[in-house]
């Protein structure tokens, strides 16, 4: 009878035990999914909520290229990528053999780091890149409106990783750039573009 009522008493508290809080949205995905998508829908004259231009993912990468061999180098271009990402970066190897840099097709040091962001820490990092990282960018006139492919993709270079407020004046000591790549459902030059300025891009001004 007595471990009747223990175990009674144990499932009481488990029952009143408190659930845990939900995970908050980032603020860009949560802008997007309450508002965005609504306001795309209509503004790109579409009539299915699925054919709304949508972030999928973000590559944020760097080469190295002649400086491959140069280990201080290369840790620093990881560093940094780990850093701002806050994810740990991946290895990339030559595509294709380059006999003046010495470079062999799929063999040798890697020429490149990069890291893919999907959902939340995407949306993080996007919302990082747009208000902090990119005002830091010395005499800025503004993303350019052209470096979208014919998916609706865009790219965006960065000459020095020390825009980034995670990177401190130790990790700039060998300073490098960053591509970053934004991968668009559903999009188009003027459906990416749109999707981009909502988030708050500082695209450059057009020239009329």
């Amino acid at each position: 009878m007595a471990e009747k009522k223990t175990a009674a008493k144990a499932t009481t508290a488990k029952a009143k035990k408190p659930a845990a809080a939900a995970k908050a949205q980032p603020r860009l995905k949560a802008l997007y999914n309450n508002e965005l998508k609504a306001k795309l829908m209509k503004e790109l004259g579409l009539k299915n909520i699925n054919q709304v231009p949508e972030l999928k993912k973000v590559v944020v990468s760097s080469g190295v290229g002649k400086k491959r061999e140069d280990k201080k180098f290369t840790e620093t271009v990881t560093l940094t990528l780990a850093k701002i990402t806050g994810q740990a970066p991946t290895s990339r190897l030559a595509k294709k053999s380059i006999a003046t840099f010495k470079i062999r097709k799929g063999m040798g040091a890697p020429v490149g780091y990069l890291v893919t962001l999907r959902n939340d820490k995407m949306y993080e990092f996007v919302d990082r890149l747009i208000n902090i990282a990119l005002p830091h960018v010395r005499d800025f006139h503004g993303v350019s409106r052209v470096a979208f492919d014919a998916q609706g993709n865009y790219n965006l270079g960065l000459k020095e990783q020390t825009v980034f407020p995670e990177i401190t004046f130790e990790d700039a000591a060998a300073l490098h750039g960053l591509e970053i790549t934004f991968i668009i459902k559903n999009g188009s030059k003027e459906g990416s573009l749109k999707l981009l300025e909502l988030f708050g891009m500082p695209f450059e001004r057009e020239v009329k």
